[in-house]
């Protein structure tokens, strides 16, 4: 015990025997001596690896969030270390997040989602009686009365009843069928989703999507992903944007050579290109979709963002119930909103509804099916969007404050939008259509000939390099139009139009006087 004790104060212990009867230290030295004479063995291969990984997955790019963002994301964090700059912050106008850029949430939005996710506070006296009449409303069509419950993977089946008196209040009485109104995470998971089904075949025969150029590099990404064949039919920028059915019929055409033309992509208003189609030109849409047999999508999400007073939101809905039962009756169409974008902001809830008509009833079956693989959206996001569609009504409590949040965010776009025009159609070299709606200004810019070969030096397309510029010089992060798509020979970025009115005038100041040095040092 004494020699133990000793051990132990030095900070060993005696050896003990094995299970076989050897001292545990000279079991280890075998051990040791075993692996010694071992060949040492290569590190295994990768199972996943660029060569091995699914090629559709590799296709995808996504301009939105692509090289100029991860730029941005190190400048930051050079910024953060100290490292001088000759600005103080990077000011992120790549992307339509309202709520980053500083507007502040609307208020009954806000105190729904509270009672929804913590219904102890539906005793206080502190949140009006019509926001919790809503959140009420909402849980009890919820499992366990519940956002943390699983919902229908089709959605809450009140919500979605509350999504089709909208869209019935919205289109002047022209029914909606809740049974036809699937919630989605955002309006992105409902376009993928609808996609998914459509795509099929193989060759000649796979199927083609039209999707305007500029787009919205979402579609691009689906269509890489689900290996199907973009087709591309072009705005007419020198007509502010519009969409002519001329160059439709061009795209169909060609396309008929490779691919099986049947689906076809609207986005209205526009992104990134803020043009509100005319009601003239939705018909003309729907007529040729008919026509041609082609399946509409038809992109909504910025339906509340309407700046211009000669322009008006119409739905592609409306006027194909209002264009006859052999169109209303027969041409296949989904339509898609979002909490993300309008007056309400709400990207982080990831809210959205897709409404899907002339839907053959064997493929809504296939539908529901995919769409259960997933579960449900989220409910949370789903409540978010039964509040958008379900706002307060005159002679509610809530309603005056309702009604001035809302104007008030929607006049301030309108003004921005304004500023932004003409702001940067002073400036040489650059042009900037109206900007009709939507949340973004999409201005041509002039590259001159030493900066294009510059660029290419540098192997990035000109208008990357512009933007890549721009970003290093004045920390203002915006997309280059090559990631929209455009015009062969002509250059543009994306640039959101959200900021604060007086930042907004800083950011545009720095790109025009940007702008004259980058033609100053390339002429």
């Amino acid at each position: 015990m004494q020699r133990a004790a000793v051990l132990v104060r030095r900070g060993c212990c005696p050896r003990s025997p094995g299970p076989w009867g050897r001292s545990q230290s000279s079991a280890a030295a075998e051990a040791s001596a075993v692996l010694k004479v071992r060949p040492e063995r290569s590190p295994r291969e990768r199972i996943l690896t660029l060569e091995s990984m699914n090629p559709q997955v590799k296709a995808v790019e996504y301009a939105v969030r692509g090289p100029i963002v991860l730029k941005a994301g190190e400048i930051e964090l050079e910024l953060q270390r100290g490292i001088k700059k000759p600005f103080t912050e990077v000011i992120r106008a790549n992307i339509g997040d309202a709520q980053a850029m500083g507007q502040q949430p609307i208020t009954f939005l806000r105190q729904v989602m509270a009672l929804c996710t913590y219904p102890n506070l539906l005793d206080s006296p502190g949140f009006p009686e019509d926001a919790k009449k809503r959140a009420q409303r909402i849980l009890q069509a919820c499992g366990g009365n519940s956002l943390g419950s699983y919902s229908a993977s089709q959605g809450v089946n009140c919500i979605r009843e509350d999504v089709a008196a909208y869209i019935t209040r919205r289109d002047g009485g022209v029914p909606a069928d809740p049974d036809n109104i699937y919630l989605t995470t955002g309006a992105s998971d409902g376009i993928s989703t609808i996609l998914k089904i459509l795509v099929s075949g193989g060759g000649k025969s796979r199927t083609g999507v039209l999707i305007p150029i500029p787009q919205y590099p979402l579609y691009s990404a689906v269509i890489s992903e689900l290996d199907a064949i973009q087709v591309n039919y072009y705005l007419d920028e020198e007509n502010c944007w519009a969409l002519n059915v001329n160059e439709l019929r061009r795209a169909v055409r060609e396309a008929k050579d490779n691919c099986d033309p049947k689906v076809l992509c609207i986005i209205n208003p526009g992104n990134p290109t803020g043009q509100v189609q005319s009601r003239k030109c939705i018909e003309d849409v729907i007529h040729f979709a008919w026509e041609e047999k082609l399946f509409l999508l038809a992109d909504e999400v910025y339906q509340d963002n309407v700046y211009s007073p000669d322009c008006r939101f119409h739905s592609f809905k409306k006027v194909l119930y209002e264009m006859g039962p052999e169109y209303s009756s027969n041409v296949e169409l989904a339509s898609f909103h979002s909490t993300s974008k309008g007056y309400m902001g709400e990207c982080g809830y990831r809210g959205g509804y897709m409404e899907v008509i002339n839907l053959h009833p064997e493929i809504k079956g296939q539908l529901v099916k995919l769409l259960s693989v997933r579960l449900c959206p989220p409910v949370s996001g789903q409540a978010a969007m039964d509040i958008v569609v379900n706002p307060p009504v005159p002679g509610e409590e809530s309603f005056e404050q309702f009604i001035r949040e809302k104007e008030s965010v929607l006049g301030n776009l309108a003004k921005k939008a304004k500023l932004t025009e003409d702001l940067f159609n002073q400036v040489p070299g650059i042009h900037c259509n109206p900007l009709q709606g939507a949340m973004y200004a999409f201005p041509r810019i002039f590259i001159p000939a030493k900066a294009v070969e510059a660029a290419q030096a540098h192997k990035m397309a000109p208008d990357m390099f512009y933007c890549m510029k721009l970003l290093e010089e004045t920390g203002i992060c915006v997309v280059p139009g090559s990631g929209f798509g455009q015009r062969e020979g002509t250059y543009h970025f994306r640039m959101t139009i959200l900021p604060p009115v007086e930042k907004l005038k800083t950011v545009l100041q720095k790109v025009k006087d940007f702008h004259i040095k980058f033609l100053q040092k390339y002429a």
